[in-house]
């Protein structure tokens, strides 16, 4: 985690902007079209985005009065917001859009400085201090905009968001006891990154597999196959086998 988290602001607006200008460029009934979210159009994406945003300013508007304000009234609540969003027409969804990123802006800028370090309960569940709420704004920013499948690709992600992204979910998956034991070896990195316990291979040697897989691809490419994002085509994995099934990520 980022100890200032105004250094990650500057990414946020750069994502901002260029989801945005995605947004803005399509047309007609573009934003009916599917998404890469099974049984999202791009319309449900566009909202969840917004309404995302909101929920990261009531987590700031705690840390900042310490009156608890959940990031959504429920999960109910949240699933009917993005579904009643969903089919506006499409300036509509980026005036929405536009004004949910300046409410974000503006709690931002209203939070002091020891205010960040109070803590809240984020949209998984987990607790930490109102610092982590850039990063997850940046996250749903970066990702999202991916899955609205509109010409931004996981290539397109910086590469700092790259890095971030892909040690985080390493480290999300690697906790779960489902996920195979892994190593990474991003081709334009200089070390590998473990999924897991390795010596749970060789623990597990009696199954015939006594190697730990090595999963070898562009940085952008193991974060995009490790969240969902891509189905691993552009990955090989040594000793030659199928890639493993990995769980949901977040």
């Amino acid at each position: 985690m980022t100890a200032d988290p105004l250094v990650l602001l500057p990414e946020v607006h750069r994502a901002t902007d260029r989801l945005i200008h995605t947004v803005s460029t399509l047309t007609g009934d573009d934003a009916a079209l599917p998404s890469l979210l099974p049984g999202w159009t791009r319309g449900h994406v566009i909202t969840h985005v917004a309404r995302s945003g909101d929920a990261l300013v009531n987590l700031l508007t705690w840390a900042r009065t310490g009156t608890p304000l959940p990031a959504y009234p429920s999960a109910a609540a949240r699933a009917a917001d993005i579904e009643a969003g969903a089919s506006r027409p499409l300036d509509e969804l980026l005036a929405d859009l536009r004004a949910s990123a300046d409410r974000f802006d503006q709690a931002v800028a209203a939070m002091p400085a020891p205010a960040w370090s109070n803590l809240v309960q984020l949209p998984s569940g987990a607790e930490a201090p109102a610092a982590a709420v850039p990063w997850q704004r940046l996250r749903e920013l970066e990702v999202h905009h991916v899955d609205l499948a509109a010409a931004y690709r996981p290539e397109d992600w910086p590469e700092s968001f790259t890095q971030r992204l892909l040690l985080e979910a390493a480290a999300d998956l690697g906790a779960r006891p489902e996920t195979p034991p892994l190593v990474l070896h991003p081709d334009d990195w200089d070390r590998e990154v473990t999924v897991g316990d390795p010596a749970r291979t060789e623990r597990d040697g009696s199954r015939g597999n006594t190697h730990t897989p090595t999963v070898r691809g562009p940085a952008y490419a193991l974060a995009a196959w490790l969240t969902g994002r891509r189905d691993g085509s552009q990955l090989t994995i040594s000793p030659p086998q199928p890639l493993p099934e990995l769980p949901r990520w977040k």
